[in-house]
């Protein structure tokens, strides 16, 4: 049986933007696209910044800082879906938004994006 702790209250998270949470040791992003929720890791693995503060673009979040993009659904980054970030399941009950104490998916076995563009090039900028 999954155990779920309560991050936020519906109402909470306004249509189409996300928010960020403290969960164990992290920050979990929560999403809200059309009345739906969606968590995944907090931090874009490319540099560590907040994915909650990025744009969201249908299911697809672009991280506001080097732009490299995740889906909310899967965690899957976008030039290579093949690579991923955590995933947390979503439940509501009553006003309370929900996450699963563990995360749906660890990853593939792929590895991590390493700090360079979705180019391949390297990204000076901090």
């Amino acid at each position: 049986m999954t155990d779920f702790i309560t991050v936020a209250k519906l109402g909470d998270i306004p249509e189409g933007e996300g928010k960020a949470y403290k969960y164990n040791s992290r920050m979990v992003a929560v999403f809200n696209r059309n009345g739906e929720y969606h968590a995944i890791d907090d931090m874009c693995p490319h540099m560590g910044a907040s994915l909650a503060s990025g744009h969201l673009e249908e299911c697809t979040v672009v991280c506001p800082w080097h732009s490299w993009s995740f889906d909310i659904r899967d965690g899957a980054w976008c030039e290579n879906r093949r690579i991923n970030i955590d995933v947390y399941q979503v439940r509501v009950v009553g006003d309370d938004i929900q996450i699963a104490a563990t995360e749906k998916n660890q990853g593939n076995d792929s590895e991590t994006p390493s700090p360079t563009n979705p180019d391949g090039s390297s990204d000076d900028r901090n």
